[in-house]
C-alpha cells in the first residue's frame, strides 16, 4: 500500500523494505523546499521494523535537481522565496537550509541500510539525495553532475562532505568546479556507485540488491552500518574499540546475554 507524504512522493513499505519514490517525473523529479521537508520528515517516520531503505524515482531521470522557478524573483506558489530569504537575516536564512539539509543527511544515522536506485540525470540535489544513502546502484545511462556553481551556487544540502568521504577533496573540487557530468563507467571506478545495470533491469536489479543486504543477520547489519560509517572519523585505537563493543553486543545477544 503507498502512502503519498507530498503530491511529489510516495512510500511504501513491504515487510523490512520501505521504498520512497520521487513522483514528478514530467518534470524530471526537479526538487523545491517542501519536497526537502517532506524527505526529512520520512526520514524521520521509517518503521523501526524497516531493515532497508530505497530511494527511487518515477521516469527516465533520479532528479533533475533544483525547480529554478524558485530563484526567479516571483518565486514558486507554494514555496519559501529563497531569494528573499537569503538577503534577509542571515542566521534566519541559515536555520531554514537546516531543516532542508535533514532530508539528505538523515539517511545515514537511520539504522537501516539506504540504497539510492538512480537512473538517467542526478544532477545538484538530485546528485545530493543518491549521495545520501549509504550505496548506489545505477544505471548504464546515469549522468550525475553538481551544476550550482555554474548557477552562482555551491551545493548546500549535504552533497559537499559526502562527496569528499567517497572520491577525496581534488576528484570532489573537480567534479564540483567544471559542473561536469560523470557517466555509469566513472561513478563506478570512483566509488560513486558500487552496482552499474541495464536501464530496463534497474527495479530487478535493486531488488536483488536489497535480497542479498537482507541475508545478514538484523543486528549484524545494524552494528555494521555505523561501525563502517564513522571509522574515519575514529583512531585506529578506538576503531577497534568500536568493533570489540559491537561485537560483544552481539555475541551476547546470542547466549541470551544483556548487551552492554
Amino acid at each position: 500500500m503507498s502512502t503519498r507524504l507530498h503530491p511529489h512522493l510516495r512510500a511504501e513499505t513491504s515487510g523490512p523494505v520501505h521504498t520512497l519514490t520521487l513522483d514528478n517525473p514530467e518534470a524530471l523529479n526537479a526538487q523545491a523546499p517542501s519536497l526537502w521537508l517532506a524527505l526529512a520528515q520520512a526520514a524521520r517516520e521509517v518503521p523501526d521494523t524497516v531493515r532497508v531503505v530505497v530511494l527511487a524515482a518515477e521516469g527516465g531521470s533520479f532528479s533533475a535537481g533544483l525547480n529554478r522557478a524558485m530563484f526567479t524573483p516571483a518565486g514558486m506558489p507554494g514555496e519559501p522565496p529563497v531569494l528573499a530569504m537569503a538577503a534577509g537575516d542571515p542566521d534566519a536564512f541559515r536555520a531554514e537550509i537546516a531543516r532542508y539539509q535533514e532530508g539528505f543527511t538523515a539517511w545515514r544515522t537511520l539504522p537501516a541500510i539506504v540504497v539510492a536506485a538512480v537512473q538517467g540525470h542526478a544532477i545538484g540535489a538530485g546528485f545530493q539525495l543518491a549521495l545520501g544513502a549509504d550505496l548506489r546502484i545505477v544505471t548504464e545511462d546515469v549522468s550525475f553532475a553538481m551544476k550550482e556553481p555554474s548557477l552562482g551556487m555551491v551545493p548546500d544540502l549535504g552533497g559537499t562532505r559526502r562527496l569528499v568521504e567517497i572520491v577525496g577533496p581534488a576528484r570532489a573540487l573537480d567534479i564540483c568546479g567544471t559542473t561536469r557530468a560523470i557517466g555509469a563507467a566513472e561513478a563506478l571506478a570512483i566509488g560513486l556507485t558500487q552496482r552499474v545495470v541495464p536501464t530496463a533491469e534497474l527495479t530487478t536489479a535493486t531488488a536483488e540488491y536489497v535480497a542479498a543486504l537482507l541475508k545478514a543477520e538484523p543486528g549484524a547489519l545494524r552494528e555494521l552500518k555505523p561501525l563502517l560509517r564513522d571509522a574515519a572519523d575514529r583512531s585506529p585505537a578506538d576503531q577497534l574499540l568500536a568493533e570489540a563493543a559491537a561485537q560483544q553486543r552481539l555475541l551476547s545477544r546470542l547466549v541470551g546475554g544483556s548487551p552492554r
